[in-house]
């Protein structure tokens, strides 16, 4: 009796332990499986940009002369109108006298051709002359006025190239490096120096046509989108620009489209010839959002698990354009209503079929964001 009892007892612990291995077993093989989460994102865009200053022009010499005087010296700012550099006057000086001498004989000569078709004239109602010497009389005249009209010309110039002599700043700003220095020859076309604006800058940067074709479809009825610049430091500039133009075609060489942004400089910390980086913001309004704990990776390429039908597994890859906070966000590679597993990826393999437990996209981000 007593093995009899013994007996019962050995099945019944051989039968329990075999229950709680299939019950583990069970538990084991259950795998949490939800559908990707939509719902709306910012994507933030790079891109590399070069800063122009809002006027950057060459300041040269139209004359030709000797430096005379630099009046500023680099790095200053100075006020439109401000005198920057003077030449040499003298021979300027000379051919104004010149031009002006030339203009009273031209003045004389005309004077004395007008008296000589006055009396041609006479003459010629007396008929002492002929109609030929009167239309030559009045030719002289109308040389004579040519003469004056180019002599007045000439003068002109003279006075012009004089006044070319003194060197003025054409609008506000902050001079550049001067290479020529007092008592150096000058000619027509020499570069003095550069001045540069930079109340405000340009920043232009290149845009693919993919995601150009984004920024304009999203950006449809706000034609300046606000756009943040990083410095080359890693620093974010404080002040924020606008997008307010771009060019009308696309770079056949690249591909691309250059896109010009506006930024404030009331520091005058941006510099014209600047380098930084655009960032734009575009918003996403129903983007496929995909747990990073859910994705793997085989040879630099991302995939994740589609449980299909009789939940069994495909290795599927995706393609992210965005990473944020534990998920990736996608375009390419899960529909919206496809199933993934969201956990267990390294245990299981291409081809296998799962116990499967649904969650929702809720508790998908508790226990992302516990």
């Amino acid at each position: 009796m007593k093995n009899y009892i013994l007996f019962i007892a050995l099945v019944w612990a051989g039968l329990s332990c075999k229950a709680k291995e299939e019950e583990n077993k069970e538990e084991k093989d259950t795998f949490l499986v939800t559908y990707p989460i939509i719902k709306a994102a910012d994507q933030k865009s790079e891109y590399v940009a070069d800063i122009h200053a809002r006027q950057n022009v060459e300041v040269r010499s139209k004359i030709r002369g000797f430096l005379e005087r630099v009046w500023v010296d680099e790095g200053q700012a100075v006020r439109k109108g401000q005198l920057l550099f003077s030449l040499s006057t003298v021979s300027h000086q000379q051919d104004v006298a010149k031009a002006q001498a030339q203009l009273k004989i031209a003045e004389a000569d005309l004077k004395a051709v007008r008296l000589e078709l006055e009396n041609a004239k006479k003459l010629f109602d007396k008929k002492i002359i002929s109609k030929a010497e009167l239309d030559l009389a009045g030719a002289k005249v109308e040389a004579a006025s040519a003469k004056v009209a180019e002599a007045h010309s000439d003068t002109e110039r003279a006075r012009l190239n004089l006044t070319f002599s003194e060197i003025r700043a054409p609008f506000d700003g902050v001079i550049n490096r001067i290479p020529q220095k007092a008592g150096s020859l000058v000619e027509e076309g020499t570069l003095l120096t550069t001045l540069s604006n930079n109340s405000e800058v340009f920043a232009y940067f290149n845009v693919s046509e993919k995601d150009y074709l984004d920024y304009v479809l999203d950006n449809q009825g706000d034609s300046k989108s606000k756009v943040t610049l990083m410095l080359a430091n890693g620093m974010e500039y404080p002040h924020k620009g606008v997008v307010e133009t771009m060019e009308s075609e696309f770079d056949r060489n690249t591909g691309n489209i250059a896109f010009r942004a506006r930024f404030p400089n009331p520091d005058k910390l941006l510099k014209h010839g600047g380098s930084g980086k655009v960032i734009l913001n575009q918003y996403i309004q129903e983007a496929i959002h995909i747990p990073q704990v859910s994705t793997f990776e085989v040879q630099d390429k991302l995939y994740v698990y589609v449980v299909k039908k009789d939940n069994i597994l495909e290795q599927r890859s995706i393609e992210p354009i965005l990473r944020v906070p534990h998920f990736y966000i996608v375009d390419k590679g899960v529909a919206p209503d496809e199933r993934i597993l969201f956990e267990g990826a390294q245990q299981v393999k291409a081809g296998q079929q799962i116990e499967i437990k649904l969650i929702s996209a809720e508790e998908v981000e508790a226990k992302i964001n516990p």
